[in-house]
């Protein structure tokens, strides 16, 4: 295995670890199964946002399985139309082991994201961070491929700057500022999903700044009445 692939394996530990970390949160910190975690981000009110972004994702794994021709007239390719750093966002390139790994982590992040962004953020940090990162890699990173992971990193980005100033303990306020360290690494390595994981956090430190006294995180507010001291009944 050479450097190159040991620091990409690195820097992807660097984005995941931080990640779980934070869809785990959405659990009060309680060790609970995989249906019951899905069961936990999927609660009431529905994340509307998160679902949309997943059913295009999904419908978009049907069509270009039924007809694979789409992916020539939506990839990024050389000499491509500006517009293709759009499209190259609806068709993964890769296969089924890509469609795969991307619809998984977006039924999990999504709704996080939404939860924790908005409703408007949480699509436009999607969007915006995918957009970036297929640009660049148009511009010579990658010129050929698609796919989505990019704007799933860019979600990522911005949960872990957004939920820093809210983490309890300096251990959890230091884990999450791995994934901006390991998104410069990526762009030192013309990896484009650097740029994804980067465009994230940027537009995450400007949420924090914009609106710092956000609604409390759903795991906050369990913790508040976890420790909150009983209250004597009335005589």
């Amino acid at each position: 295995m050479t450097l190159h692939m040991v620091i990409l394996y690195c820097c992807a530990a660097a984005v995941v670890v931080p990640g779980t970390k934070i869809i785990q949160a959405e659990a009060g910190g309680r060790r609970v199964s995989p249906v019951e975690l899905l069961r936990i981000l999927w609660r009431r009110p529905v994340p509307w946002a998160a679902v949309a972004v997943i059913a295009a994702m999904a419908v978009m794994a049907v069509v270009q399985t039924v007809a694979p021709s789409v992916m020539d007239h939506l990839q990024r390719e050389p000499g491509a139309p500006w517009w293709r750093a759009v499209t190259a966002l609806l068709v993964q390139t890769s296969g089924w082991p890509q469609l795969t790994f991307n619809l998984a982590a977006a039924v999990v992040v999504a709704p996080v994201a939404q939860r924790l962004l908005g409703p408007v953020l949480m699509p436009l940090v999607f969007l915006l961070s995918g957009v970036a990162a297929q640009a660049v890699s148009m511009a010579g990173w990658s010129v050929t491929g698609g796919g989505d992971s990019v704007a799933l990193c860019g979600l990522v980005g911005a949960l872990a700057v957004a939920r820093t100033p809210r983490a309890a303990t300096p251990a959890a306020r230091l884990l999450p500022l791995l994934v901006p360290f390991a998104g410069l690494l990526l762009c030192a390595l013309s990896n484009n999903h650097g740029v994804g994981v980067l465009t994230g956090c940027a537009i995450g430190a400007v949420a924090v700044l914009v609106a710092p006294g956000r609604q409390p995180r759903p795991w906050e507010s369990r913790d508040r009445r976890a420790s909150a001291p009983a209250t004597a009944p009335r005589p």
